[in-house]
């Protein structure tokens, strides 16, 4: 394959709502580029992009699909990315290394829920946009609507590069603003007539054309005083001026498109060769150490791994984009998260699942190879003896968990394997494994984003599994001193088992006075995993329980606090006071004194009025201002406190303290009520008191569960 030089690299994204035609556009693509000799449908299943058996299944892209097109020499690199919020993932790690990004809107159906949710990941890349209405040949396509909603939605950077003559069943017939030209397409698309303009567009074409140029202008000084000496700029003037605002994030050209019968997107990418920036034109990529690498063909080689693809009988493939110098066949490079070294064997350009080998990757260009034995998604590799590593794509929180247990349980170290490979692939699936909870839990970006799992674990893997619903980290502590004692006596011929302790358990805090009225032999200072801590005094005194037995009962103390007596979950902040016990001189050692303060801090902390706390998370809610009062109405029925309201771009962002337990399945109820406008993120913020009728209703649950 030939090898093409960074100016001659474009990078783009295709993003928009789902049915918005990213597919189909990318077919027409490669067809007109001659790639392929023939255009596949997603109805047929035969599109280069979506090839997964499960996006055949579902008739829309589950994946981000990479491919390339060369046109007028320029090498395009296209990555085809699905369309609905479950998949997210695919989104960020693609715009992540796209120069520019193509939006699809849909001209019949206009600015969509799916439009909007994507565009807030988009800005905040800050990547150039294009623009491109699709479907103009559909009956119901309105493209002047469209581009108000966008206007409306996008801000006044929205720029008209063109627009259709005769939108809906007979569309053929596109104004091109920028040259000034009409094109007519054959019935069948493909390449179309250059035509006149006809007299009855004229003004509304010449119009339109001077807001193109004062466009242009508005973003160089030498261009707008160019603009004021001639009235006008010339092609290749209006072409840096445009470059300019898109780099400035100025100017949003919109194009015309009908993907289905291939209209239009040969003018696309003959805008993406000569205007669209390249990676070298783009800010520097940041490092984690804070400071910034640019993309230079001439610097040290460095690459960024932003997907990872784990093929049956092939092996881990992984995508990079060169973010400096090049990189070739046989090359050695370091991985600067784990410091090994990985041989790259084999570079590929890759257009869907079809490998086309290539002997060098230059800057700006992205490949994929195979094999890699320490390299993940978000690594950086480069030259040996060089030391960048790029920060890492920062992917969404899941926004739904679920417990998942495989049907046969000899399955169940597979199942732990499978979804390590699966979380590979996709980072913003998680898994792990609570040891609390008993439960391995897995978290998704929503239902069908959990199905699509489903789907894989089961047809791909041949793991039959179920879902449950997870159960919640509580954690026990006490509200007041208590103090018990417990004798532990068993005799069952020869040697029987005799200790007695007795304990004060209090609520600790750090910086409470030290306990009185005993004498401190030994204090120790345990900081739990699970958060909170449990401080241990010894005040044994006169030897009435020996010394040797003393780290026997914190042991049954501590083996208490892992399954604490109310609900099972772990106790915290608990002060513990061992001040008198007995021993018997043959039949006392470490089991019975373990026992004995397990019992004895069980009994002591029921007389302590325990409390259960549960887990507090701080959320975000996103939502359409006139959609507000119904989630803030739905808030407040999961004993949500409301923080506060702030406004962004047309929406409201509902800020709330939340129960983790009432947050079960809301990113599906915040979808319904919002008709998919609406989404949320949340994180841990502290742990808090359950209501007395909740802690009640937990600890008969639990009760009836204990085994006696």
């Amino acid at each position: 394959m030939k090898v093409y030089d960074d100016k001659h690299i474009k990078n783009v994204v295709l993003v928009g709502a789902s049915k918005s035609g990213k597919t189909t556009l990318a077919e027409a693509m490669l067809f007109e580029a001659g790639l392929i000799n023939r255009r596949g449908t997603v109805e047929e299943k035969n599109t280069v992009s979506d090839y997964h058996e499960i996006e055949h299944d579902r008739g829309n892209s589950v994946y981000a699909t990479s491919m390339h097109t060369e046109w007028r020499d320029y090498k395009i690199n296209i990555i085809d990315t699905p369309g609905l919020d479950d998949f997210i993932g695919e989104l960020i790690s693609s715009l992540r290394v796209a120069d520019t990004a193509v939006m699809l809107l849909n001209g019949e159906n206009g600015v969509e829920v799916g439009t909007e949710l994507i565009w807030n990941y988009v800005e905040k890349f800050q990547k150039p946009i294009i623009f491109a209405v699709n479907h103009l040949d559909h009956n119901k396509s309105d493209f002047d609507n469209t581009v108000d909603q966008a206007r409306n939605r996008f801000g006044k950077a929205i720029t008209l590069m063109q627009y259709p003559v005769n939108q809906g069943d007979g569309f053929d017939s596109i104004i091109d603003l920028l040259k000034m030209t009409m094109y007519k397409f054959p019935a069948t698309g493909g390449k179309p007539q250059k035509l006149p303009i006809p007299p009855d567009e004229k003004a509304k074409a010449d119009m339109l054309h001077n807001t193109l140029v004062e466009k242009a202008a508005e973003n160089d000084e030498k261009l707008m005083e160019k603009f004021f000496e001639k009235g006008s700029l010339d092609e290749d003037e209006l072409r840096e001026g445009l470059k300019l605002g898109m780099l400035h994030h100025d100017v949003y050209p919109v194009f015309c498109l009908s993907a289905k019968k291939d209209m239009g997107s040969g003018r696309l990418m003959g805008f993406i060769d000569n205007v669209a920036p390249s990676a070298t034109e783009l800010l520097p990529e940041k490092l984690v150490d804070g400071s910034e690498l640019k993309c230079d063909p001439k610097g040290p080689a460095v690459i960024f791994v932003f997907k990872t693809l784990i093929e049956p009988h092939l092996g881990k493939l992984t995508f990079f984009k060169v973010m400096s110098g090049e990189v070739a066949n046989g090359m050695d490079l370091v991985n600067t998260k784990t410091g090994h070294t990985e041989r790259l064997n084999q570079l590929f350009i890759m257009d869907g699942k079809n490998r086309n080998p290539i002997g060098k990757l230059v800057a700006g260009d992205i490949g994929a190879t195979l094999k890699l034995k320490d390299t993940q998604t978000n690594h950086t590799l480069c030259a040996i003896g060089k030391e960048f590593e790029l920060d890492p794509i920062h992917f969404p929180d899941a926004r739904l968990r679920s417990a998942i247990i495989a049907k046969n349980k000899a399955d169940d170290e597979k199942l732990g394997f499978v979804l390590s490979e699966i979380h590979q692939e996709d980072p913003t699936l998680t898994y792990e494994f609570a040891r609390e909870l008993k439960q391995l839990i897995i978290g998704c970006q929503g239902e069908l984003h959990m199905a699509i799992t489903k789907w894989r674990l089961e047809k791909t893997y041949h793991l039959e599994i179920e879902f449950e619903k997870p159960r919640i980290p509580y954690r026990e502590t006490i509200q007041k001193p208590s103090q018990a004692s417990y004798k532990h006596k068993k005799q069952s011929g020869g040697a029987g088992q005799f200790g007695e302790v007795y304990m004060k358990v209090e609520p600790y805090h750090d910086g409470m006075p030290e306990p009185t009225g005993v004498s401190v032999r030994n204090k120790e200072v345990f900081e739990l995993q699970w958060g909170g801590k449990l401080v241990f005094y010894n005040c044994i005194v006169g030897g009435v329980i020996d010394a040797r037995f003393i780290p026997s009962i914190q042991k049954g103390v501590m083996e208490k606090m892992h399954e604490g007596p109310i609900t099972g979950s772990f106790v915290r902040d608990v002060r513990v006071i061992v001040y008198d016990g007995k021993m018997h001189a043959v039949d006392s050692n470490d089991i019975s004194f373990k026992i004995a303060g397990m019992m004895a801090f069980k009994e002591a902390f029921h007389l302590a009025d325990p409390k259960i706390l549960e887990p507090i998370y701080e959320i975000e809610v996103n939502v359409p201002e006139e959609l507000m009062g119904d989630v803030v109405t739905d808030l407040q029925g999961r004993r949500s406190i409301i923080m506060g309201v702030d406004s962004k771009g047309g929406y409201q962002i509902i800020k709330a303290r939340t129960p983790l337990a009432e947050l079960d399945r809301y990113s599906t109820s915040l979808r319904s009520i919002t008709q998919g406008r609406g989404n949320y993120s949340g994180k841990f913020a502290e742990y808090a008191p359950v209501p007395g009728d909740i802690q009640k209703k937990l600890a008969e649950e639990y009760k009836k569960t204990e085994v006696h």
